[in-house]
């Protein structure tokens, strides 16, 4: 009998695909783009791990996918200009799309937003400031607010690249402006729970971090003058530092999209066009911040940085066109390597490996995590798919989702 319940369980384990592990936001579950999976290729065959599927029609756009509970999402912006979320089932079958609103239609034209899922809700914004709430079964609108109006939010000449953070019951960005800094919205309604004081700053496509220090949950955010540490609870800006001190007066203090990197009290933030990168230390109360080291090798444009065993790993700034692959060591900000492959691009990590793409030719690289030295262990071009690579890769359940344009792709990475 014994015997015969282990055949049903086998039998079953087999038959039941497993549900993916979700990568349910911006950068993933704590926003630091790493994956906790295990079992993945070390090294890929000649011209890249296989191709399990892919979906077209997703329009103009450079979102990245969120995978929960059995479906992927993401945007784009169609011929109408209007921003529409997608869902897919894990074989690549469109389930659903709905619109949005009116999506970035002025310089460089497309969704940016990597959706939020959250409680079984699919939550986005716009280029142009229209923040909504979708049913995520069913695609069901449930609210849509121009946040961004009401509060006369100010933001740079390629529209809103953030995606919003989704804690306590609260779905909360950046608006800049005069009215607010950044702004809370109740998850269930989209009516207002706070808004933070107005610096005069204005949004900068940077998507908070969400992470906890000295007993509150805290958001840090970069904007065109200032970084800042605010309270989720309520709004309270509890620290702030002016972006002048790391940043000099390169001309790229406007365009801050790259998310912090937060870890034991320490917080990382950096920006391409020369800013370079600076780490702050918190106080212990999150009375203050003290600058710790400066760096202008590391200036990251909007491919994302990573920590990985006390060392930042990410693609530097030598012009909208290149850039360097670099390691610095976190507590010094000292350089360990700086290699030049290809151009600079985005990066994500998982299983002590990075998955560097590179956004020139859509070259996407395993490499391995370690500060010796840039260790490529094998690389392919993305085949499908057109304009600038930009959309970050994303690992969920041994499968490697690459967003190109109009195209959709999903690589098996699993280790057989």
């Amino acid at each position: 009998m014994t015997l015969f319940r282990s055949f049903i369980v086998t039998f079953l384990c087999l038959a039941i695909p497993a549900m993916a592990a979700d990568w349910a936001r911006w950068q993933g579950p704590n926003r630091d783009n790493k994956s906790a999976e295990t079992g993945l290729l070390k090294s890929w065959p000649e011209g890249g791990p296989k191709m399990l599927w892919s979906a077209t029609g997703l329009g103009t756009g450079w979102s990245s996918v969120s995978v929960a509970a059995g479906k992927i999402y993401t945007t784009g912006m169609n011929k109408s200009r209007q921003g529409e979320l997608f869902a897919f089932d894990l074989a690549g079958k469109l389930l659903w799309k709905q619109e949005y609103g009116p999506d970035w239609s002025g310089s460089t034209p497309g969704a940016r937003c990597t959706p939020t899922i959250d409680g079984g809700d699919a939550f986005v914004i716009s280029g142009t400031g229209q923040v909504a709430c979708f049913k995520a079964d069913s695609g069901q609108k449930v609210w849509q607010t121009d946040a961004f109006k009401e509060y006369e939010g100010k933001y740079g000449m390629w529209g809103i690249s953030e995606a919003p953070v989704v804690v306590d019951g609260k779905v909360i960005f950046t608006v800049g402006g005069k009215k607010a800094t950044m702004i809370a919205l109740d998850r269930a309604t989209g009516k207002t729970v706070w808004a933070s004081k107005a610096l005069g700053d204005f949004s900068t496509y940077c998507s908070p971090l969400l992470f906890e220090h000295g007993g509150k949950k805290v958001l840090g955010v970069i904007l065109s003058e200032s970084i800042l540490g605010v309270d989720a609870a309520d709004g309270t800006i509890l620290w702030q530092y002016a972006t002048k001190q790391f940043q000099g007066d390169s001309r790229g203090r406007d365009i801050t999209p790259v998310t912090p990197i937060y870890h034991q009290g320490r917080i990382y933030f950096t920006n391409g066009y020369d800013c370079g990168g600076v780490m702050l230390e918190i106080a212990p109360d999150n009375s203050g911040v003290k600058e710790i080291w400066k760096d202008k090798v590391l200036d990251n444009h909007h491919g994302g940085v990573i920590l990985h065993d006390g060392y930042i790993y990410g693609a530097n700034w030598k012009s909208n066109a290149d850039g360097d692959w670099v390691c610095l060591e976190w507590a010094t900000g000292k350089p360990s390597y700086q290699f030049h492959w290809n151009c600079k691009g985005s990066v994500t990590f998982a299983e002590g490996m990075l998955y560097c793409y590179e956004e020139k030719e859509g070259n996407l690289a395993l490499v391995r995590a370690t500060p010796e030295k840039f260790d490529m262990i094998s690389s392919f071009k993305v085949p499908m798919g057109d304009g600038k690579d930009w959309a970050h890769p994303v690992i969920s359940d041994g499968v490697l989702f690459v967003r190109h344009g109009d195209a959709l792709m999903a690589f098996d990475i699993k280790a057989k």
